[in-house]
């Protein structure tokens, strides 16, 4: 599938201290997810993906950013989601924490909101695994997001080979 016309690039934004409690929101299946800007370096429409053998499902390989190879999970699959086709409206958002860049694909992005620290409450306690990359529920008017914890839910064991640079 074509690269769509979406993309945000969020590279210019240096001001951590004026990102605490902004989070980018986005949908996938029936719910309402956010992370916290600080770690999205930009939005870019579906493109074509480069199968890696090998890997678990849900990464679904590599693309090529402007000449930087980085791998791309669906997070749908990474929660154990029924896997639907991709559409216009889906994205790769493309974070960085410590010495990852990864593209995790969403159904869709929402926007940016402010949630403050008194509006994030803890998680439930579930016996799921998908419960252990959620950091908090955040509390947006009537509504409630989903926040999640970047680097849990990047970590797993095929990740960490990309970081390394091992052979994979």
């Amino acid at each position: 599938m074509e690269s769509t016309a979406v993309s945000m690039d969020m590279n210019g934004i240096e001001d951590v201290d004026g990102l605490k409690g902004k989070y980018l929101t986005f949908h996938i299946a029936d719910e309402d997810y956010g992370i916290e800007i600080r770690h999205v370096t930009e939005i870019i429409g579906i493109q074509a993906i480069t199968d890696v053998p090998d890997m678990p499902a849900f990464i679904k390989g590599v693309i090529n950013l402007r000449g930087n190879v980085i791998p791309v999970m669906d997070v749908r699959l990474r929660f154990r989601l029924p896997e639907i086709p991709y559409e216009e409206r889906t994205c790769i958002v493309v974070v960085h924490i410590e010495d990852k860049t990864v593209g995790l694909v969403v159904d869709r992005v929402n926007e940016v909101v402010d949630i403050a620290d008194a509006d994030i409450e803890p998680p439930p306690r579930t016996k799921s695994e998908s419960s252990q990359y959620i950091q908090g529920m955040g509390k947006v008017g009537d509504h409630v997001k989903i926040l999640l914890d970047v680097d849990r839910l990047l970590y797993c064991e095929e990740m960490e080979k990309f970081r390394s640079g091992n052979d994979i």
